[in-house]
């Protein structure tokens, strides 16, 4: 399937420096690979009920509405912070302005 010239190029394609037994571990591990892409390229799904894509996938996302007034709980949120600076709240300073 795979001898070993399309093995070293590949491994030069991809800058990789093998050793010699890394190279015969590399060479069964990819002849193994393409032998099961193979068997699976074999395999007649024209009759099966196998879909690909949105068919099986429902979307679960809530839709895009706001259920809550923009500010209504702006004061009940902002009272439970520790500290506050106007309508905003207060934070110690997570950068170094050095």
């Amino acid at each position: 399937m795979i001898d070993r010239s399309d093995l070293e190029n590949l491994a030069q394609l991809a800058r990789l420096e093998l050793k010699e037994e890394e190279k015969d571990k590399l060479q069964k591990d990819l002849e193994s690979i393409l032998g099961y892409v193979s068997e699976l390229d074999q395999v007649n799904i024209t009759d099966s009920n196998i879909s690909v894509g949105h068919a099986l996938v429902t979307n679960v996302v809530r839709s895009d509405t706001n259920p809550n007034e923009t500010g209504a709980d702006q004061e009940v949120l902002l009272a439970e912070a520790p500290a506050r600076s106007g309508d905003f709240v207060k934070v110690k300073p997570v950068l170094n302005n050095k």
